[in-house]
């Protein structure tokens, strides 16, 4: 595996060019329901593995009336409660958080009442705030206020976020899949990473069959030759991976919804029709994204880490686009105008975002990263985990179903409390 195409996939999240877009391409009210506001305890800044420093129990009972008058009624019992029981990588914080989480591990399946009465608060809240009116008086006052505006501004932005990773982790267990836990030291006697189920068919079965062509090509790019080995191991940087399966998440979004617009003119028989010339047009597009553009000394660096040369057998014979299959979702994407793909290549919200760093970070922890004089990337303190094929492509496909659930319950969440801006 090029660690080169690694690096190359994980710097789209930050970029918003056309060119970033065609790489992504590639490579509650009630009176008994507990109201919260979200933990003002402040928090560290989080960024992705993109970002570079310059350094050297409880039970709960639930019922559910009409929509409108549904109310969560919690209960809890000092006996069989599983106080620590996490289900997914990233613990959450804030009250709203760790309400969900408990409601995740006794009553799944009504999350998604939970969240509409938690919504309707932070509603509530929201429009109250909007109402009152700015002091006229200059100095203390002022400051005072603006700064209660910025901290409860900032309280929901959190509570949304988790109430955002809440419903995808939920969706995960609908589908009986489990989540693949943090990513640390091995107690396997190989010392191998990936002891977790493949739960390869149940992913790939979440997807529409124009959708699930584009992912066997996002695959084909990020293991190449290794697509059908399952069972070699390699050793490989721990960054390296997170970088990937960030990148992974944000293809899995875009895909999403590109998707959903391709099966809406595919079901009114609108879809547009690809010309040669579009097909030649789409091949060269391929050959010009496959490097990663803007990167310098750093793709320079990446292509010559370490772990290139120990990757036996490495990507594809004919290089980074040889493993690209034509397909009809990929056609009509690169049918679109520079603008509209663009748009669509963007994460909506920095809600979403934020949940993809913290996800990523609480996977595979957070990395230090440091520039050598020469303004290359030194690897030199990568750790190196080892992991199979199969599971390296067991990660990917989480990923891009993670990016596809991100997308449904964004949009869920922004129809009943809007928070989406573009």
């Amino acid at each position: 595996m090029d660690a080169a195409t690694v690096v190359g996939s994980s710097m789209s999240l930050h970029r918003t060019s056309c060119s970033a877009a065609r790489s992504a391409l590639l490579a509650a009210n009630g009176p008994l329901f507990p109201r919260f506001a979200a933990n003002p305890r402040p928090s560290f800044p989080i960024k992705l593995y993109s970002s570079v420093s310059y350094s050297k129990s409880r039970n709960r009972r639930v019922g559910l009336g009409g929509r409108r008058g549904m109310v969560v009624k919690a209960s809890s019992s000092p006996d069989s409660a599983e106080p620590n029981a996490q289900i997914a990588p990233l613990r959450m914080e804030s009250p709203i958080g760790q309400f969900l989480s408990q409601i995740l591990i006794s009553h799944p399946h009504l999350v998604p009442a939970a969240v509409e009465q938690q919504l309707e608060q932070l509603q509530s809240d929201r429009d109250t705030d909007e109402k009152k009116e700015e002091p006229s008086a200059s100095g203390t006052d002022l400051v005072l206020y603006r700064r209660i505006a910025e901290v409860k501004a900032n309280e929901r932005k959190r509570a949304l976020e988790e109430i955002l990773y809440a419903l995808v982790v939920q969706k995960f267990m609908d589908a009986n899949i489990s989540l693949v836990p943090a990513i640390t030291s091995s107690a396997d006697p190989s010392g191998r990473v990936d002891t977790w189920p493949s739960q390869e068919d149940k992913l790939e079965q979440l997807h529409s069959a124009e959708a699930h062509e584009m992912i066997q090509n996002h695959l084909a790019l990020i293991l190449g030759n290794r697509l059908g080995d399952s069972t070699s191991v390699a050793q490989i940087s721990k960054l390296r991976v997170g970088q990937v399966y960030a990148a992974s998440v944000m293809y899995g979004y875009f895909l999403r919804r590109v998707d959903q617009r391709f099966q809406l003119e595919k079901t009114m028989k609108v879809l547009p029709s690809a010309s040669d010339g579009d097909k030649s047009s789409i091949e060269q597009t391929v050959g010009d994204d496959t490097r990663p553009s803007g990167l310098g000394d750093s793709y320079q660096a990446a292509s010559s880490h370490a772990e290139v040369s120990s990757w036996s057998g490495g990507i594809s014979p004919g290089g980074f686009g040889s493993g690209i299959k034509p397909s009809r979702l990929r056609t009509y994407v690169m049918s679109f105008d520079g603008e509209t793909l663009q748009r669509y290549a963007s994460i909506r919200s920095k809600e979403a975002v934020g949940i993809i760093e913290k996800h990523t970070e609480a996977l595979f922890g957070r990395p230090e990263i440091a520039i050598t004089p020469q303004g290359t990337v030194d690897s030199s303190n990568d750790e190196l985990i080892k992991i199979s094929f199969g599971g390296l492509k067991r990660l990917v496909l989480e990923a891009v179903t993670f990016g596809s659930f991100l997308w449904d319950v964004e949009s869920f969440v922004d129809s009943r409390y809007h928070f989406v801006m573009n």
